[in-house]
C-alpha cells in the first residue's frame, strides 16, 4: 500500500474571471431565466384568456432559453480553456454601509452544463405535459408553475454570489410548494406541499447562517472574491462554513436527516415529479458543494462526512425502496439513493464525477418518471404495480425507453449510468478513509439493480392482471392500457437516446472530455492508491449489478402476487420507511403540537388572565364611579361637603394629634 494522502490538484477556480462584452451571447444570459418568468407571470394573469396557447407560450419561454444556453455553451467552447468564466452585471442591488451585491450572473462551462439539463429536459417535460395534462382544469396555471420553477432553478444556477444563488435557491422552494400541491383539493397532497416546504426551510437556516460567516470572514459573498481566498481563513472557520453548507444541501437534495419530503413530493403531478426529481430542485444542493469545492478541498475530512451522510442515504432509501410497491414511490427512493451516490462523489472530492452523474441522473430519472406517468395515463392513474403486468405488447415505446433507462440505473456497461456511476465507485476506493464507502456503494448498486429489475418485470413483464385478468374487486378490472400519444412517446425516446448515450460525455476519469470541461473550474482531491486494487474496482460493480438483476428476474418473473409487498421482519420495516416519517410525526407534530397547545393554553389563561383580569378590574371600578355620576347638582354639593369636612377632619389630625380629633381613649 503506498502513502495514504489527500491532497489537491492545482486548479485555481476564478483565477481568470472576465466581463462580458456588450453585445455578445453571455452578455444576453440575463434573458435565459427572465424570459421563461415573464411567461410565468404573463400565464398567471391572462392565462384562462389565453386557453391552450398558454402551453405556447410557456414552450416558447424555456425553449428560447434552451437556444440561448446552447448558443452561450458554444460560445465558450470556442474560448481557450482557462478563459471561460464571465460575470455579466445586471443592475446594482444592494448597497447598505458597505455591503455591497450587484445583480450579477456567472457564467463558465459548470453553469452551462447546468443550464443545458434544466432547460433541455425542462423543454421535453414541457412538451410532454401537453398530453399528460390535457385534461386538467387548471391547465393554464400548471404551465404558469412550471415556467415558474424553470426560471427559478436558472437563476439558481446562474448566480454569481451566494447571496444571488440563495434567491434561486429559495424561489425554487416557493415553485416546488406550488407544483407538489397543485392538485390542493387533496388533503395529503396539499400537506406534502407542506411537509416539503417546512423541511426545506430547516436547510436553508444552515445556509444563511453559513453566509453571514461568510461575509464576516470574506468581506463579500461573490463567488469570485470569496472562494479564490479560501485557503486565508482558519480551518475553524472553514468547518462552520462547509458544515452549514452541507446543512443546506442536505434539505434541497434530500439527504439524511432532511430527506422525508423528497418521496412525499410525488404527489404533485408526474411531469412535476420529473422535473423536480431528475433536473431541478433536488440537484442544486450537489450543484451547491461543486460550486464551492475550493472550500471543501481546505476540509477533506468534513468532504468525508459527507461522502458517509452520502453513503447511507443511498443504502437506507435503496432498503425502503426494495419494499415499495407503489410506481412511483420506488422511483422516489431511487432518487434519493442517487443522490446518496452524488454526495459521495463530492464527498471524496471528485466534483466532475458527482456532476456527471448528476447530469446522466437528469436523463434517465425524467424517462424513469415520464414512463411512469405513461402507464398511468393508460392505468386510469393506478400506481400499485402488483396490478400491472404484461404491459409490454400494449405500450411498446413506454416499454421499450423504460427499459433503457433502467438499464442506465443499473449501470448496464457502456451506458451512462455506467461511466458516471463507476467513476464515483473508483473514487471512493482510491480515497483513503473512502474503501468502506465504496463496498457500500458497491452494496447499493446491488440493491438498485434489485429493485429497478422488480419495478419493470412487475409492470412490463409476464402474466397480464388488469381488465378481465383481473379479480372482480381489482382496481384495474375496467381499465384498457393504451400507448401514449406522440406529444408523450416524443420525449420518451428523446430521453431515451440521452440516457443511452449520456455516457459518452466522459469515457475516462483521467482525459474524458467533461473532466477537460470543468478543468480549473472545480478543485478535485488527487487520487491515491489504497489497499483496494484498481482491477478489482469495474469487475466487482458489474457484479454486483448482474447479482441484483439476476434476483430480481428470478424473485419476481412468476411471483405470486399475494406475497409481493406483505411480510414482516426486515421487509417490514423496509415498508414502512424504517419508521423515520412516524418518527418525524411523532416528535414534530405530536409532541411539537401538544407542547404547542400547552404553551397556547398557559398563554390564554395565564397571560391573557391577567391582562384581561386588569382589564375587568379596571371596568368594574369604573363602572361603580360612573353611577356616583347623577347629574343632580344637590349631589354634587352634598360630595362637596362630605369632601371638605374630611379634609378639615385631616387637617385638624395633623396639627391638634389624632386622640383630639377622635376624642381620645
Amino acid at each position: 500500500m503506498s502513502a495514504l494522502l489527500l491532497a489537491a490538484e492545482s486548479a485555481e477556480p476564478f483565477s481568470a474571471v472576465s466581463e462580458a462584452a456588450a453585445g455578445s451571447v453571455v452578455d444576453l444570459a440575463w434573458l435565459i431565466p427572465v424570459v421563461p418568468a415573464v411567461m410565468a407571470g404573463i400565464l398567471l394573469i391572462f392565462g384562462k384568456r389565453l386557453g391552450r396557447l398558454s402551453a405556447a407560450l410557456a414552450i416558447g419561454g424555456i425553449g428560447f432559453s434552451l437556444t440561448l444556453s446552447v448558443l452561450i455553451f458554444l460560445f465558450l467552447q470556442g474560448e481557450p480553456s482557462d478563459h471561460r468564466q464571465f460575470v455579466v452585471e445586471v443592475l446594482p442591488w444592494l448597497d447598505i454601509s458597505g455591503f455591497t451585491v450587484s445583480w450579477s450572473l456567472l457564467v463558465d462551462p459548470l453553469s452551462a452544463m447546468m443550464l443545458l439539463l434544466v432547460t433541455g429536459v425542462g423543454l421535453l417535460i414541457h412538451i410532454y405535459s401537453l398530453g399528460y395534462m390535457d385534461h386538467d382544469p387548471r391547465y393554464e396555471r400548471f404551465f404558469a408553475y412550471l415556467n415558474l420553477f424553470a426560471a427559478s432553478m436558472l437563476v439558481l444556477v446562474l448566480g454569481s454570489s451566494f447571496l444571488t444563488l440563495f434567491v434561486g435557491w429559495e424561489l425554487v422552494g416557493l415553485s416546488s410548494y406550488l407544483l407538489i400541491g397543485f392538485w390542493f383539493e387533496k388533503k395529503e397532497y396539499a400537506a406534502a406541499a407542506k411537509k416539503a416546504f417546512v423541511t426545506n426551510r430547516i436547510g436553508d437556516v444552515g445556509f444563511m447562517v453559513a453566509m453571514f460567516i461568510i461575509f464576516a470572514t470574506f468581506g463579500s459573498l461573490e463567488f469570485d472574491e470569496v472562494l479564490p481566498a479560501a485557503a486565508t481563513a482558519t480551518t475553524g472557520t472553514l468547518i462552520a462554513i462547509g458544515l452549514l453548507l452541507f446543512v443546506g444541501a442536505t434539505g434541497k437534495s434530500a439527504q439524511i436527516p432532511l430527506y422525508v419530503w423528497l418521496p412525499d413530493a410525488m404527489a404533485g403531478p408526474t411531469p412535476v415529479s420529473a422535473l423536480i426529481h431528475a433536473a431541478t430542485m433536488v440537484t442544486a444542493g450537489v450543484y451547491l458543494i461543486a460550486r464551492t469545492s475550493p472550500i471543501f478541498t481546505e476540509i477533506p475530512d468534513i468532504g468525508l462526512l459527507v461522502a458517509w451522510i452520502g453513503g447511507i442515504t443511498a443504502f437506507v432509501s435503496a432498503a425502503i425502496a426494495c419494499a415499495q410497491v407503489d410506481l412511483k414511490k420506488i422511483l422516489a427512493y431511487s432518487t434519493v439513493s442517487q443522490l446518496g451516490y452524488m454526495f459521495i462523489g463530492v464527498g471524496v472530492g471528485d466534483y466532475t464525477a458527482a456532476v456527471f452523474h448528476l447530469l446522466t441522473h437528469g436523463f434517465f430519472k425524467a424517462l424513469l418518471f415520464l414512463a411512469a406517468g405513461s402507464v398511468m395515463h393508460a392505468m386510469a392513474d393506478h400506481t400499485d404495480i402488483r396490478n400491472m403486468g404484461g404491459l409490454y405488447g400494449k405500450m411498446p415505446i413506454t416499454a421499450t425507453t423504460s427499459l433503457i433507462a433502467v438499464l442506465a440505473i443499473v449501470g448496464f456497461p457502456y451506458s451512462s449510468g455506467f461511466f458516471s456511476k463507476e467513476e464515483i465507485l473508483a473514487a471512493s476506493a482510491q480515497t483513503v478513509g473512502g474503501e468502506l464507502i465504496w463496498i457500500l456503494g458497491i452494496i447499493v448498486a446491488a440493491m438498485t439493480a434489485f429493485y429497478m429489475t422488480r419495478w419493470f418485470v412487475l409492470i412490463f413483464l409476464g402474466d397480464k392482471r388488469w381488465g378481465d385478468a383481473a379479480s372482480p374487486d381489482s382496481p384495474t378490472r375496467d381499465v384498457h392500457p393504451h400507448e401514449s400519444p406522440l406529444s408523450m412517446t416524443l420525449p420518451l425516446g428523446i430521453l431515451a437516446v440521452a440516457s443511452a448515450a449520456g455516457g459518452l460525455l466522459n469515457t475516462s476519469p483521467e482525459d474524458g472530455w467533461l473532466h477537460g470541461w470543468f478543468g480549473g473550474i472545480v478543485v478535485a482531491f488527487e487520487r491515491v492508491e489504497t489497499w483496494i486494487p484498481k482491477g478489482v474496482i469495474l469487475p466487482t460493480a458489474i457484479a454486483a449489478a448482474v447479482l441484483g438483476v439476476g434476483l430480481g428476474v428470478l424473485m419476481y418473473r412468476a411471483v405470486d402476487m399475494k406475497t409481493v409487498g406483505t411480510g414482516a421482519g426486515m421487509a417490514g420495516i423496509a415498508r414502512n420507511k424504517f419508521y423515520v416519517d412516524a418518527f418525524y410525526e411523532f416528535f414534530t407534530v405530536k409532541l411539537g403540537g401538544a407542547l404547542a397547545t400547552g404553551f397556547a393554553r398557559a398563554d390564554k389563561g395565564g397571560i391573557d388572565g391577567i391582562v384581561n383580569g386588569s382589564a375587568g378590574l379596571t371596568r368594574r371600578l369604573a363602572g361603580g364611579l360612573r353611577r356616583t355620576q347623577t347629574g343632580y347638582v344637590r349631589s354634587y354639593a352634598l360630595g362637596i361637603l362630605a369632601g371638605t369636612v374630611f379634609l378639615g377632619i385631616l387637617v385638624a389630625a395633623a396639627f391638634l394629634g389624632p386622640d383630639v380629633v377622635g376624642g381620645g381613649a
